[in-house]
């Protein structure tokens, strides 16, 4: 692909009557001005290409056949957001430089999408380094882990077609009309057929290992605000079903803090994440007046009671420091390490810019021995809700 080229995804149509059910935008993390919507939306109703279920590959025994590969698994490239939308107020400038930092972290290991709203696209272009693509679309905001496709992998692992769950601006907390359209435009971009999930679903509530085996929390996916006409049964027979697994953990919590205005009602992947099979990287801190540690005490137990898809028990690596900070006259919780990003060469960390950095590059270093291992300032996306891995999704390679 050729970096000195943007692109342009294909804009499918919107229903005007999306606009009208939409509330007000709230006040925190992924947020979006309804004007500015109403205007981008007119943009795209206007503009050629396909409807949600005109691209989408129905539910059959060829599409259920395909596997999400685990984050170590080769990637062909990542997609990401650049931020845009003014309600983030003093925090935009700083956003935006966090995403582009994460990027031009990323692109030294591997090839960047970095999609940008119409109107910023030589902005974007500009900052960013030589192995970082430009795609314009319209969309509401960057976390691109949960509003992307979720990609899946045919047996032979040659063709790849996108998984697209209905989102909802997590718990209907933020308009979301232009994200729970993106997989189209995504899908449709890297021509490949995507397959529709009818349940409300963003990719950080799950971690994998590709083999079989889903790790999910309660707190998310049994929020009501989720999918309230599902059991807590439908509901993991519907994501194994999509992500051709056999077997789901339900961990009780997410961390501390990640509940509140400006969250995602506990995303896993602030939580725990995948080493290598079978071997976990857990948020666990060693000061006990840390909220979390009850949290995760009660995760952790249901780990140790467990065993993988494969029948495997699972080793667990704690990361022993979870800092508090403060953005803007703000405290910070929720921030965490374990929401790196896994390239296919090196490893990039989120940080804090406190003492406990050390410690956590450190472990991070341990872990993954001989590969470069790299910290990105995540303050700010921490103040945000997120982190590296939240704004980063990863696009696997095929042949």
């Amino acid at each position: 692909m050729d970096q000195e080229q943007d692109i342009q995804l294909a804009k499918e149509p919107l229903m005007a009557d999306q606009v009208a059910m939409e509330g007000p935008a709230n006040p925190g993390r992924r947020r979006f001005n309804m004007g500015a919507l109403v205007a981008v939306t007119a943009t795209a109703i206007a503009a050629s290409g396909l409807g949600r279920q005109a691209w989408a590959a129905e539910s059959n025994s060829a599409a259920n056949s395909y596997r999400v590969p685990a984050e170590w698994e080769p990637h062909q490239s990542v997609l990401m957001a650049y931020p845009y939308d003014e309600s983030y107020e003093d925090q935009l400038k700083p956003m935006q430089d966090s995403v582009i930092n994460v990027a031009n972290a990323i692109a030294q290991f591997e090839p960047v999408l970095m999609m940008a709203m119409t109107g910023y696209t030589e902005v974007v272009r500009k900052r960013c380094g030589p192995n970082v693509t430009v795609i314009e679309y319209p969309y509401n905001d960057c976390w691109t882990r949960d509003t992307a496709p979720v990609f899946a992998l045919s047996p032979s692992g040659r063709d790849m077609l996108g998984r697209d769950f209905i989102f909802n601006g997590w718990g209907n907390r933020w308009s979301a009309i232009l994200d729970d359209q993106l997989p189209s435009g995504v899908c449709a971009t890297l021509d490949v057929p995507k397959s529709t999930v009818n349940m409300v679903f963003e990719g950080g509530a799950v971690i994998t290992d590709g083999q079989g085996t889903l790790i999910t929390t309660e707190q998310c996916l049994l929020n009501p605000n989720r999918n309230p006409s599902m059991t807590k049964a439908q509901i993991e027979t519907a994501l194994l079903r999509a992500y051709n697994a056999t077997k789901m953990i339900w961990l009780p919590y997410g961390v501390h803090g990640d509940d509140g205005a400006a969250a995602t009602d506990g995303h896993v992947d602030l939580v725990a994440a995948y080493i290598e099979p079978a071997h976990l990287l857990l948020n666990y801190p060693s000061d006990p007046a840390n909220p979390n540690v009850p949290r995760m005490a009660s995760n952790l137990a249901v780990l140790q009671q467990s065993t993988d898809a494969r029948g495997r028990p699972f080793k667990i690596t704690k990361m022993p420091v979870q800092p508090t900070f403060k953005v803007s006259g703000l405290t910070v919780e929720n921030f965490s390490y374990i929401n790196f990003y896994k390239s296919n060469v090196g490893i990039v960390v989120p940080t804090s810019n406190t003492p406990a950095d050390e410690t956590a590059l450190k472990l991070f270093r341990e872990i993954f021995p001989g590969r470069p291992v790299v910290g990105v300032d995540g303050t700010i996306l921490a103040s945000n809700g997120g982190g590296v891995h939240c704004i980063t999704q990863h696009i696997p390679g095929v042949g």
